[in-house]
């Protein structure tokens, strides 16, 4: 079982973060996204966490279950309203099985990278497969590695400079590593989180589901179905499994 990074210490504080992604118009184009692929059908959220997108969709009429590894951050999804009503397995997205089978299966945030070996990103697209009913499609939303403004020699990418919190990414090319660490000054002290990602090319992604029969159907730089360029600092992905005649 993979270490859970998302204790009570993290979990306490996440919903109160300033970051973009709590931002009401990106959920709003976020669960619109989904909801579109859903089409009327039930989703999965890996890594569904306190229910940042898992509770509007739900509302916007998809059924939702979730699978997550810290029971810290089911609890507090549990306690939020109409949180009661999604079911969550706990335990490790790229093995862990859900009942049932679904239309959508979703990553979203760079929660691909929570699984800090290669092996265990493929074992997640094959585990995602297992639970597509025919036809069922996989989302992903992960950024592109950051590694054309890293210097040679360089390790450290700042990416946030927002007194009092500062966040910097340290690089490992050769493992394809990335530690973020986080620094909040408080009250005269100083709190840290450190969080292991791996990052991985969209190319990569497609192998993946190649290994897992999954084809790559649209790829965008954006929820707004944005072209996908070579200046897009993230992707949203949609792999389908296939239609058995």
């Amino acid at each position: 079982m993979p270490e859970d990074h998302f204790g009570e210490n993290v979990a306490a504080r996440y919903d109160d973060s300033a970051d973009e992604m709590f931002d009401a118009v990106v959920i709003d184009r976020t669960v619109a996204f989904l909801a579109d692929v859903a089409a009327g059908g039930s989703a999965l959220e890996l890594g569904i966490g306190t229910g940042r997108i898992a509770l509007p969709l739900q509302s916007a009429g998809v059924s939702v279950r979730g699978i997550d590894l810290s029971p810290a951050m089911v609890k507090r999804l549990k306690a939020k309203p109409g949180g009661d009503q999604i079911d969550v397995t706990v335990g490790d997205f790229a093995t862990a099985i859900a009942p049932g089978a679904y239309r959508l299966a979703y990553l979203v945030y760079n929660t691909i990278m929570n699984l800090t070996t290669q092996a265990e990103q493929v074992a997640c697209f094959r585990n995602v497969a297992r639970h597509l009913e025919p036809g069922g499609q996989f989302v992903i939303e992960v950024g592109v590695p950051d590694l054309q403004r890293l210097p040679r020699g360089e390790v450290y990418r700042p990416f946030m400079v927002n007194p009092p919190n500062l966040g910097f990414d340290e690089y490992d090319v050769v493992n394809q590593g990335l530690i973020s660490h986080h620094f909040a000054f408080e009250d005269g002290k100083v709190r840290t989180i450190s969080h292991p990602f791996r990052y991985v090319w969209p190319s990569e992604l497609d192998l993946m589901a190649q290994l897992a029969d999954l084809t790559l159907m649209a790829r965008w730089g954006d929820w707004d179905r944005r072209p996908f360029t070579s200046d897009s600092e993230k992707h949203v992905s949609i792999w389908q499994k296939q239609v058995v005649d």
